[in-house]
């Protein structure tokens, strides 16, 4: 498409914020253009399953919903141990209610709001993921108010006069020719830095060796520098929404392993975890929040689920141990975990051991203290009490009969949140916290605002219910 000299409003990002975004300022008259450096729209928002609100129509049609808004505050503040900032988080949840009735009445479809592991009821599911929000019901009414949207398109530079930012300088990178567009306002919204390692290894604790990113892959900090090389403050930095355990196959593309039954089986059912030495070294329980069970993972070199064919068997055909946590799952067994643990023994697959003895799997892994381990672990099962990490007794799987298998995993994560400070507008902050005149930041972007040191799915769906508040809370307050 041939783009414009200039416009009311330039998005740089064509994901869940900016679609929210996007589509709030077409509707409120701002001509507007997205700029999407990937092929397709909807990058790592297509893969978002349900948002967070409090008090929506959706809840109060639960009898167990009791939350407040200042229960909700008053934990996530207490979650962050106050890194949180206190404005953001009350502004945020008086209008998270706002956005499911906002949505709805745009015609999103939905599947229920749920709990999530051992979080409260605030995941607000819709029909056919986020994907189906932007590609189906966003992107759509977007261009039909005329917005524009331009993939293939990345911003390379933000122009500025007199420290306003005035436009970008973007590349068309189908032919990479390069021109400049004039714009009374730009927001950010490229959803975070997980896809770049160097960031990643400056700026955070993790390994990135360890950690495995489970988005679109094209989340690389694209808006962070451009705001940074304009004078904007480096704010909140090193928090990832951890995915607890995920399968480390380097042979495949991370993404395949998302609803991957193997994958479930490891990191979702409290089994044995074991470390590079084969000793265990958490309560696996911790997987009832997985951004805490990733911290915990992130404490030891290597990982492994155990499981024996006993386990396999009854996850197949007779039940779930727990109800999945990390995503929508509704099915009560794993119909296709034997198929898959064979496929995956087929083609030799590196994540995958499997032996006839504790003694072979511990050879074969060199996992010295392995037999001892299984033996004490098989000892308390019996008993029915986990003295040494506290597990309930509904768990404690004794690992028993063969063949056993150990799956090796990384540390999964789905994005970034910070990067840039922001106001309440919204609007970027330089290194004084004054505002940069024409530059806002949404999304992922922004998000350092609402957190510590780890994300909180005690309240689900808090980073993509951010999303869509603060690309509509900008649009508005840009039209006024």
């Amino acid at each position: 498409m041939t783009l414009k000299k200039q416009y009311d409003l330039v998005i740089v990002g064509g994901g869940a914020s900016g679609f929210a975004a996007g589509y709030e300022a077409a509707h409120n008259g701002l001509d507007t253009v997205i700029l999407e450096k990937g092929h397709s729209i909807g990058g790592s928002g297509n893969h978002v399953e349900g948002i967070f609100a409090v008090n929506s129509f959706m809840q109060k049609k639960h009898d167990d919903y009791k939350l407040t808004e200042e229960d909700v505050l008053n934990e996530e503040l207490s979650y962050s141990h106050y890194k949180a900032d206190t404005n953001t988080w009350k502004q945020y949840i008086a209008g998270s209610a706002d956005i499911i009735q906002w949505l709805d009445d745009l015609g999103v479809k939905w599947l229920d709001v749920e709990p999530l592991g051992s979080g409260e009821r605030t995941w607000h599911l819709f029909d056919g993921r986020c994907e189906a929000v932007i590609h189906q019901v966003m992107a759509p009414k977007f261009q039909e108010l005329g917005g524009e949207i331009a993939t293939q398109h990345e911003v390379e530079e933000l122009l500025t006069e007199g420290g306003k930012v005035v436009g970008v300088r973007v590349k068309n990178l189908a032919d990479q020719t390069v021109s400049d567009i004039k714009a009374k306002n730009v927001i950010l919204a490229t959803g975070g830095y997980l896809n770049n390692k160097d960031l990643i290894a400056k700026y955070t604790n993790y390994n990135s060796d360890q950690l495995i990113p489970c988005n679109s892959g094209k989340n690389t900090g694209d808006g962070l520098e451009l705001a940074w090389n304009v004078g904007a403050q480096r704010y909140a930095m090193g928090t990832a929404m951890l995915f607890g355990g995920y399968i480390k196959d380097p042979d495949k593309p991370s993404y395949i392993y998302r609803y991957d039954e193997m994958n479930g089986a490891a990191n979702q059912q409290s089994l044995l975890w074991v470390n590079e030495k084969g000793q265990r070294f958490v309560n696996e329980e911790v997987v009832d929040n997985f951004s805490e069970a990733g911290n915990a993972l992130f404490t030891q070199n290597k990982f492994y689920t155990i499981m024996d064919q006993k386990t396999v068997d009854h996850l197949q055909n007779e039940g779930l141990y727990k109800a999945m946590g990390t995503y929508d799952y509704h099915n009560t067994k794993l119909p296709h975990l034997q198929a898959e643990l064979d496929e995956a023994l087929g083609r030799d697959a590196k994540f995958l051991t499997k032996a006839d003895s504790i003694e072979e799997l511990a050879e074969k892994l060199n996992l010295p203290e392995l037999k001892a381990t299984i033996d004490r672990y098989n000892e308390l099962a019996a008993k029915g009490e986990d003295v040494d990490f506290g597990k309930s007794k509904d768990f404690m799987i004794p690992v028993a009969e063969g063949p056993f298998y150990a799956i090796e995993q990384g540390i999964g994560a789905f994005c970034t949140m910070g990067g840039l400070k922001i106001n309440l507008e919204n609007q970027v902050l330089d290194q004084q916290g004054a505002a940069i005149d024409g530059l806002y930041a949404i999304g992922n972007d922004a998000a350092g605002m609402l957190i510590g040191d780890t994300y909180g799915p005690n309240m689900p769906g808090t980073e993509g219910g951010y999303c869509f508040y603060s690309g509509k809370h900008v649009a508005d307050l840009l039209s006024k």
